[in-house]
């Protein structure tokens, strides 16, 4: 245990970020530079080492965190690590990306604010590049046997890194420019700078994983032709399939996805476009869906100087502490001020947009809602509560149904789908196709990045077990493992 009293006589205490008005002139990662280290060795010693330590069953990659936090504790990072890096490939992603359910499941946060979990991680891995400890690990022999994982994202990577390190020659495909998936033109750069990416990727290609960007398989290479070419194939394609929203007016100019808009900021970063071909300067923009996908769009919208922002949801506001029906350890639905929503805008919940309303060149210029309350279980609008706000520009960030069934994937491996539109998958997450395996969002549908970690390196396993006969592979989890919640 790192300190029997550390839990008494230490309150928690997070990351600093930058002035509000420093930051949104900038894309910069929003957190002070070297704000964590001075204090998480304290924020690490308030971990209990409970007997049964709950935040492993909150964390499906099945962190070792009691250990990691000691170590943390007595600044030993070497240690920290390799404890860290024994059951999650890429903790810089999910230290700063995750929501936490950890914590949700920490027993210290029965009766106080629970320990630091995502600081006390971020805090191990930067120490641990910044100390140049995160080395390649090539396999020590070659198995002969090749596997192609389609994706890019952290279930794409997670998979190749782990198949690779067991000794397989592993091809990763992207069909965008850059590898990184969602992670590289989802997230925006405030959210994590795509340095953390560039370096993995250094890393995986040291240890011998290729990549092969700017080919979608279904359209630029025929499925059953790269069934050809590999001994197996991991499908980590995500849940791509947004959700729309079909009310009149959705087809005029300035109504986009989410991840039409966000990609657009993000290639700006990379040097893509001086200016992003999707702006909101000077527009009043909304964003429609309350979730993480929904204040990243705020977040970028004020960067680019909107005029307002306004973030709909058609759900309640939760509350501020847990509900009844939502006890410790699950995961409750809380009331979540990012940074983004710091920054600005006005979050309003319980209405429902009918249409938009546009002018005479088809350019979207208002959107009409109606307030929603529940009536027999069902969302059911308000009389007399319809009203029309200004919006020049609006985003979808209403979710994703599944994965992409438009590019052909799906049809020419012939995969059979699951009820809610997933690729079907058995125990050893292979789909209905011999050699063919599935993991990520794909697989299980929207999900968190440490979810898709898990699948990977579960999906992994699998692989390799099909190549070989048996593995030595970790699988966290299984395909049928959900969230702990209720």
């Amino acid at each position: 245990m790192a300190d029997p009293k550390g839990f008494l006589n230490h309150g928690r205490e997070v990351a600093k970020t930058r002035p509000v008005t420093e930051r949104v002139q900038d894309w910069n990662e929003v957190y002070v530079p070297g704000s964590l280290l001075p204090i998480i060795s304290k924020q690490a010693s308030r971990c209990m080492d409970c007997g049964i330590p709950f935040c492993h069953n909150g964390c499906p990659l099945g962190n070792l965190i009691p250990e990691w936090n000691d170590f943390a504790y007595r600044e030993d990072w070497t240690a920290a690590s390799e404890r860290l890096h024994a059951t999650n490939n890429f903790p810089e992603f999910t230290g700063r990306l995750c929501p936490a359910p950890c914590e949700s499941a920490c027993v210290l946060g029965i009766n106080q604010p629970a320990v630091t979990i995502k600081n006390v991680e971020v805090s191990i891995i930067d120490k641990a590049w910044d100390e140049g400890t995160v080395a390649p690990q090539a396999p020590e022999r070659l198995s002969g046997k090749t596997v192609a994982v389609i994706g890019s994202g952290p279930a794409g990577l997670a998979a190749a890194q782990q198949l690779t390190r067991a000794g397989h020659t592993v091809a990763v495909y992207e069909r965008a420019d850059r590898i990184g998936g969602l992670l590289r033109y989802g997230i925006p750069e405030f959210k994590m700078e795509k340095r953390h990416i560039n370096r993995r990727i250094e890393q995986m290609r040291a240890e011998g994983t290729r990549f092969r960007t700017g080919i979608e398989i279904g359209r630029d290479l025929k499925a059953t032709d790269l069934k050809k070419r590999y001994d197996a194939i991991v499908i980590a394609a995500g849940a791509t399939t947004a959700r729309d929203l079909p009310v009149p007016g959705r087809e005029l100019k300035g109504v986009y996805q989410a991840m039409e808009y966000l990609p657009l900021s993000n290639k700006v970063q990379e040097g893509d476009y001086v200016i992003p071909p999707i702006s909101a300067e000077g527009k009043h923009v909304v964003v429609i869906g309350g979730g993480d996908t929904g204040a990243d769009c705020v977040g970028t919208a004020h960067r680019q100087g909107a005029a307002s922002v306004t973030q709909l949801e058609i759900m309640p506001r939760p509350g501020e502490d847990r509900a009844p029906h939502q006890p410790w350890p699950t995961f409750p639905m809380l009331y979540k001020v990012t940074s983004a929503h710091e920054e600005g805008g006005e979050r309003v919940y319980s209405v429902s947009t009918t249409h938009f309303e546009g002018d005479e060149d088809g350019n979207v210029q208002w959107l009409h809602l109606t307030e929603v309350e529940f009536i027999d279980g069902k969302l059911t609008p308000k009389p007399g509560t319809e009203r029309r706000i200004p919006a020049q520009l609006v985003t979808l960030a209403m979710g994703f149904t599944g994965t992409d069934r438009v590019n052909g994937l799906v049809e020419q491996f012939g995969l059979d789908l699951d009820e809610r539109g997933n690729i079907a998958r058995d125990a050893d997450f292979q789909t209905n196709v011999p050699g063919v395996f599935v993991a990520g969002d794909a697989g299980r549908g929207q999900s968190l990045i440490v979810w898709a970690i898990a699948e990977g390196r579960s999906a992994a396993k699998g692989v390799d077990r099909f190549l070989t006969g048996a593995s030595e592979l970790p699988a966290p989890i299984r395909p049928t493992d959900r969230s702990l919640m209720v």
